[in-house]
């Protein structure tokens, strides 16, 4: 299963906690759920959905790696992204149980943008019973 994340901003973050949801199939009771981001200036993180730590998030990223004086700014401008990328990883698995992610109360699944505005692809695999 696939979904695509349309994003507006450079550096972003979208709840797919649903999204991902939907994704398991029916009849899935327990198992493991990994979503997969098919880019390398994108992301994907288990946090909480609160709109601050967002916020805190993206000034956390932005401040740990500068926009410029990169090596891999000359070809295309992104040695930012790449790097906020590879520090947040491009998957996230999940144990299923009930047929739902089993999330802590707090938890989400968030899409981190580091390279927009784009129109990302992300895969869900589910295995289990």
């Amino acid at each position: 299963m696939e979904f695509t994340v349309d994003t507006d901003e450079r550096l972003t973050i979208v709840d797919v906690t649903d999204r991902v949801r939907d994704a398991i199939p029916d009849g899935v009771e327990s198992g493991l759920c990994t979503a997969f981001v098919r880019h390398t200036t994108a992301g994907l993180v288990v946090q909480e959905n609160e709109s601050r730590l967002r916020g805190d998030l993206e000034a956390f990223l932005d401040g740990l790696v500068p926009d410029t004086g990169h090596a891999h700014d000359q070809p295309d401008g992104n040695a930012d992204s790449h790097l906020r990328a590879t520090l947040l990883g491009p998957s996230v698995t999940v144990p299923v149980e009930d047929g739902d992610p089993a999330l802590g109360t707090w938890q989400s699944i968030l899409f981190v943008e580091c390279d927009g505005p784009r129109t990302r692809t992300v895969s869900v695999t589910t295995v289990g019973d």
